[in-house]
């Protein structure tokens, strides 16, 4: 999909990957808004060209309206990039404490419930597009984990709810592939972000020594080209890209 004036909507859109991802887009000529729980850093993080929405993703009201406004100020949408998620760190046990159930469903609502309420509802809007030459109306891109397969200690809550996000990827992308749209995942290792600046300094060094080359973080505008790579490329569709540089 040629990215020029085409509608994308990005999540977790105030920090890290979903702001790369708005610049990243928005430099390649689509009309970019952004969803973020935190309305008023939104505005200050996107600038004046990029739109941005308050929208908790975990609300499926909240989702619902985001795209409502979308489509209101825009026509329709054409991308949508899942970005927003949290950490949720926990031990099964800890100190004769067990996970607490709120963390582990607060987890999961927004990791996973809120990519597939976001994702459903831009589909929708995608469904009454135009289709492009090649049949294509959307693009979807997910943002997964490469903890969804190797998690840590402590991440049983966001490794289960990134596994979830992979899982869904090749069902959605069958469900939707009548209507011209593709749904596809990314699971990124360790990046530059406001989720790894959280780590412990000895978790995320840990990590980034067992990286092949280059040994350091991603950084967030090497995820958002990889999108921009997806939306671009037509015949990618149903598949998880790893992101991150060999880690195990």
């Amino acid at each position: 999909m040629n990215l020029q004036n085409k509608v994308a909507v990005v999540t977790g859109a105030a920090s890290g990957l979903g702001l790369a991802t708005c610049k990243v887009l928005a430099a390649a000529g689509a009309k970019v808004v952004g969803f973020d729980l935190d309305g008023a850093k939104l505005g200050e993080a996107l600038g004046p060209d990029i739109k941005g929405v308050a929208v908790d993703v975990a609300n499926e009201e909240s989702v619902k309206e985001g795209i409502a406004t979308v489509v209101r100020t825009y026509g329709t949408v054409h991308v949508a990039v899942n970005c927003a998620g949290i950490l949720g760190p926990s031990k099964t046990i800890s100190k004769g404490q067990l996970f607490p159930s709120d963390l582990w469903h607060r987890v999961l609502s927004v990791n996973l419930t809120g990519t597939f309420n976001v994702l459903r509802h831009a589909a929708l809007a995608m469904t009454a597009n135009e289709p492009e030459e090649n049949g294509e109306r959307g693009v979807i891109i997910n943002t997964a984990s490469g903890a969804a397969r190797q998690g840590q200690m402590g991440q049983a809550a966001y490794s289960a709810s990134k596994a979830g996000v992979i899982g869904m990827t090749i069902p959605v992308a069958r469900d939707l592939a009548e209507h011209g749209i593709r749904v596809l995942s990314i699971a990124p290792g360790l990046f530059e972000s406001g989720m790894s600046a959280g780590m412990p300094p000895k978790v995320s060094e840990t990590i980034v020594g067992k990286l092949l080359f280059p040994q350091r973080m991603g950084k967030p505008e090497e995820f958002a080209g990889l999108v921009r790579h997806i939306v671009e490329n037509a015949y990618l569709n149903a598949t998880t890209f790893d992101i991150e540089c060999g880690t195990r």
